[in-house]
């Protein structure tokens, strides 16, 4: 029972989920260990878990709980983002448990099944339970087959409620995200089926909403009248790391642009909502994704490219091909750029140039809003030389916050305009360091709320978009580029043929 004499709009007390079990299948590896377990500590030493609060691992290893728990240890000290307190991890500790086995293990899902029944009753989490697939899509299939297959899936079943929690990639085609949706709407009903796309729990992304939506500054000038176009960059300075076999069957476009930078896109393309209510914020994205267009000639309107060796940060890169197991006649593109659409009212007319790539220059993920030049400028040529377009740029990540760039005077005699910036920085406006991605999300999971999940129809109609681009690349090959440069050359000559350059990050 709530308490009554609390509101929703009271934000006084955190949200704390009720008491509940969290269950990672292959909590051995990078995802789980890098940021799942940290998130789980720096949320217990925040105080934002309920009492009797349950991790349960899932892997094929054979441990015990205190294996388990050194693993657990290792990992959170190393990525915990708040103060290491022994005695947070001492409580938290007693509350591990791990099951080994494979996903077509049968007597290991029952046991798992057997264990959760315990727990309702020992630690008194009432059958309230969240799985975290933190394993490759290949074995969603097999996984949500036990679950159903044991009733783990059921709330009738356990007497709380379950909820299943998917990381991308969501298929690798509209096709297959049609049949895994199915899949997983089939075991699980569709409010409890949580899609996660980290990007969605950044502050910085969030902010997006209420940079937009709580001023009265920028919404009027948010449409085609005022804005020229809109750049999405999301560049990384790393190689493929250790994910060669993932990462040569998907690409640059499957990877991040079907996902991350489409969300991006919608985020900043959406009508204002009624609510903040998760249906009423999900419906304004769909239709966005819904209205994006393609370029008439996807093969002008979008670039493929492909890293060489080269030198990143003053250190010698290696070439997309001498990459450990990368295929010496791998087609795969490490860089992808396109022009979008949104055709509605709002947006007729404005590109949007959206690009992802890897060993650029630096890391850094942004969405730069371009405004149109004044109409008249009763200045001479000379006066304003300097002076660019007016752009917002909003800095996801690493250096979080929101830059304004305008035109002001040179102090002088003479009358000379150029750009300066207002910039406003998280790490100094505001004294508490923002949550990691994963904090929230995994809060949202055991509180049960959707608003920053994405939905079926949203990943199915963000394939709708990828898809006519894999099919017109197929059979080409990727445009070179230099590991620390900023892409191909024809990334920048498919701007310059509409009189834009891409905004130097």
């Amino acid at each position: 029972m709530g308490n009554p004499l609390r509101t929703a709009q009271d934000r006084r007390l955190p949200r704390i989920p009720e008491p509940c079990a969290l269950v990672i299948f292959g909590v051995t590896g990078d995802l789980s260990r890098k940021k799942l377990i940290p998130a789980v500590y720096d949320l217990a030493n925040r105080g934002l878990l309920p009492p009797g609060f349950v991790v349960v691992g899932f892997a094929r290893a054979d441990w015990g709980d205190g294996s388990f728990e050194s693993l657990a240890h290792a990992a959170a000290k190393k990525g915990a983002r708040t103060p290491w307190r022994d005695d947070v991890w001492q409580r938290l500790s007693e509350r591990f448990h791990f099951i080994p086995g494979s996903f077509d293990d049968d007597e290991a899902f029952d046991h798992l099944a057997s264990t959760l029944d315990e727990l309702k009753e020992r630690n008194g989490i009432a059958g309230n339970a969240a799985f975290y697939f933190s394993i490759p899509p290949a074995a969603f299939p097999l996984v949500l087959n036990q679950l159903n297959r044991t009733g783990m899936a059921d709330p009738s079943k356990s007497g709380g409620w379950r909820r299943v929690v998917v990381e991308k990639p969501f298929g690798h085609d509209y096709q297959s995200a049609v049949q895994l949706n199915e899949l997983v709407d089939d075991v699980f009903i569709p409010e409890d089926v949580f899609r996660i796309d980290h990007y969605l729990g950044k502050e910085t992304v969030q902010n997006i909403l209420a940079l937009r939506f709580a001023n009265s500054l920028f919404e009027p000038v948010w449409n085609s009248k005022y804005v020229d176009s809109v750049q999405i960059t999301m560049a990384e300075d790393v190689g493929i790391g250790t994910r060669a076999a993932f990462y040569d069957a998907s690409g640059a476009a499957r990877d991040v642009l079907q996902n991350h930078l489409l969300q991006l896109l919608a985020l900043v393309g959406m009508e204002e909502p009624t609510s903040f209510d998760p249906q009423e914020v999900r419906a304004e994205k769909l239709k966005v994704l819904r209205a994006i267009s393609l370029p008439a000639d996807i093969n002008t309107g979008s670039v493929r490219g492909q890293y060489l060796p080269g030198w990143v940060a003053g250190e010698r890169a290696v070439g997309y091909l001498e990459e450990p197991n990368i295929p010496a006649d791998s087609t795969t593109e490490t860089y992808a750029a396109v022009r979008l659409g949104i055709q509605n009212r709002r947006w007729a007319g404005v590109p949007f140039y959206v690009r992802v790539g890897k060993r650029m220059p630096r890391r850094v993920t942004e969405i730069a809003i371009m405004f149109k030049k004044a109409p008249h400028l009763p200045f001479d040529p000379a006066d304003v030389e300097m002076l660019g377009h007016n752009q917002l740029v909003i800095r996801v990540q690493p250096d979080e916050g929101v830059v304004l760039k305008f035109g002001s005077k040179v102090p002088g005699t003479s009358m000379e305009v150029r750009d300066i910036a207002m910039d406003f920085q998280y790490g100094e406006a505001f004294t508490e360091s923002s949550p990691e991605a994963y904090e929230r999300l995994v809060l949202d999971v055991l509180i049960g709320d959707r608003t920053l999940f994405p939905d079926a129809a949203e990943i199915e109609q963000s394939w709708r978009v990828i898809d006519p681009l894999e099919a017109a690349w197929a059979g080409t090959k990727p445009e070179p580029y230099r590991a620390g440069e900023w892409g191909p050359r024809a990334s920048d000559e498919m701007l310059a043929r509409e009189g834009r350059t891409w905004r130097r990050a």
